[in-house]
Parts: C-alpha cells; structure tokens; sequence
C-alpha cells in the first residue's frame, strides 16, 4: 500500500488540515485511504494531533466535497467536508476547504456545520459567486443524501473501514 498526503487548504490557497494516509483503492463512489488511529494531522503548520480512532476518507472523482468515515465509537459517524474537487498530483490529494459541513452523528442527528465561517468567508476571503453557490448547492445535496442513506453514505464504508479499525 501506498502514502497518500492529504492537503486541505482554505480559499486562496493557505495551509489547513494536512495529513499522511494509505491508498486502499477505488469503487464507483471514488477513491478510499485509510487513516489509521495514531496518525498525527496538522491544522496549517500548528502542532501535530493524534487521532485516537481509525477513520477512512473519500474522495469522489467529481463532486465539490469529501467525507470520513469514523470508526466506533467515536461520536461522529459520518462527517463531510463541502470542498472543491478533489485533485490528484504526485501522491498528494489537495482540495479547497469551503467551511461547511454535514455530520451525521452515530445516534443519527444530521447537523450542517460551520454556516456563520461560511458566510465569514464569502467576504473575508473573497469568494466568488460561482463558488457560493456551488458549496450551498452541494451542502443541501449532502443533507439529503447522507440522510437518506443513499449512494457512498448507504453502507459503502462499512468494508473498507472493516480493514482499517
């Protein structure tokens, strides 16, 4: 298996969270890694944070956000970050952060997060229209679907976090 490094970055371009996971492979839904419990993610070039339970991410090849997958029992099942697509160069996986998030919580409550960094944003980091609404049209998408349980948040997690946890 292979490193992956996984860059999160805000709009116009600074460091956020980064951090080193494994290649496990690809499905119909995008590409799976593994975040084993132990390793270590910055927030920008802050002090490294240990997670403590294993989680699994995914990139789609094509959509405006990324998702993990947390491992029992951490209190956030599901948690879903609103990004640009995802982009693949030389063993790193960058993405734009665009603040909002849907959780879903392992007793079921959905919760779409961060709303007030958003709108902070928009002006503070001056994004465009196009990027606004984009990121409210797929955050809406995201409740419905991680919701209902439907496409890559029905269940596709379940085996690759299987070899992981």
């Amino acid at each position: 298996m292979r490193e992956v490094r996984v860059v999160f970055r805000k709009y116009g371009g600074a460091l956020h969270w980064n951090h080193v996971a494994t290649l496990l492979d690809e499905d119909e839904h995008g590409v799976w890694v593994a975040v084993p419990s132990g390793t270590y993610a910055r927030k920008g070039t802050g002090p490294p944070v240990m997670s403590r339970i294993a989680s699994i991410m995914l990139f789609p090849r094509d959509a405006w956000w990324t998702a993990s997958f947390n491992a029992p029992p951490h209190k956030v099942e599901i948690y879903v970050d609103v990004t640009t697509v995802p982009e693949w160069r030389d063993g790193e996986v960058t993405m734009v952060d665009l603040d909002l998030d849907v959780i879903r919580m392992r007793d079921g409550r959905l919760i779409l997060d961060d709303e007030d960094e958003f709108a902070d944003h928009q002006v503070s980091l001056g994004y465009p229209a196009d990027v606004i609404k984009r990121a409210e049209e797929t955050a809406h998408w995201l409740m419905a679907a991680v919701k209902e349980r439907e496409g890559a948040f029905g269940g596709a997690h379940v085996s690759w976090l299987a070899q992981v946890s």
